[in-house]
């Protein structure tokens, strides 16, 4: 069985003073149950597309895996909106801190993680990596022209994963994490290394999303929309570029500047 990313559905639309019936595009909403090692772990609701990778990238993510060979096997049940998966390990080591407060302080630092698996599981950026800033308007504008289901229904967020000059992979999903995961799901089924890439991303730049461009491992992220301030107090000590309010031909830089330069060369 496969699910529909989206579904036409008859709405009454207001338009010039009057109303009229038409038939609308509507992102479609999927509720999806992981099992690990046959223990209930997460329901997340998703857009129905690549969901093994998803899944993928939601445990690696959330520090249940370090690799894909941590993982036995998985057996995806659509219909039922299931995800079995099966780990060599008998247990998930840090099962305690999932979805567990973290609050510290450093010497000043600034990681003001929510979660104690972010802490285990974000990496300070080693890139070095540079992009000019029409290769930042490019891509952004490359994210724009391929958000197809984004044209359609209005309801969905994309992300990509790229070099410099193009773009690798996009996914879209009705949760920005989810296009996220799903990516670095892509990244470690296809064994694609993600030092030297760059994530480009339609919607606000939260700390959420932050941390999980920082557990992908990328070093720059790239966004048409605004970053919040502890996204930026994070991109600061992970020291990965932030750039926001990409549209037309401008944007602002909130951190780590010098990975956008005049030329690449």
């Amino acid at each position: 069985m496969t699910q529909k990313i989206s579904l036409k559905r008859p709405i009454v639309q207001y338009s010039d003073n009057q109303f009229q019936s038409v038939e609308d595009e509507i992102a479609t909403e999927f509720p999806l149950t992981i099992y690990v090692n046959n223990d209930e772990f997460a329901t997340i609701v998703c857009t129905p597309t690549f969901i093994k990778e998803m899944v993928i990238g939601f445990l690696a993510s959330e520090g249940i895996i370090r690799f894909l060979s941590d993982i036995k096997n998985i057996n995806i049940n659509e219909k039922r909106g299931l995800a079995y998966v099966n780990l060599y390990a008998s247990q998930i080591t840090n099962q305690h801190y999932y979805a567990k407060r973290f609050i510290g302080s450093c010497c000043g630092k600034s990681r003001q993680f929510y979660f104690y698996n972010d802490t285990k599981t974000a990496k300070t950026s080693k890139s070095t990596t540079t992009i000019t800033p029409q290769q930042c308007i490019s891509l952004m504008r490359q994210l724009q022209e391929k958000s197809n289901v984004f044209k359609k229904t209005g309801g969905v967020h994309n992300a990509a994963l790229s070099t410099p000059s193009e773009m690798i992979v996009t996914h879209t999903d009705i949760g920005r994490h989810n296009a996220l995961d799903k990516l670095y799901g892509h990244c470690l089924l296809n064994q694609i290394p993600v030092r030297d890439k760059i994530l480009t991303f339609s919607g606000r730049i939260s700390s959420e999303v932050l941390t999980k461009a920082a557990k992908i491992g990328v070093g720059i992220i790239l966004s048409k929309s605004a970053p919040t301030d502890l996204a930026i107090k994070l991109a600061d000590d992970l020291n990965i570029t932030a750039v926001g309010f990409i549209r037309g031909n401008s944007f602002n830089v909130y951190s780590h500047s010098y990975r956008i330069v005049e030329s690449t060369l």
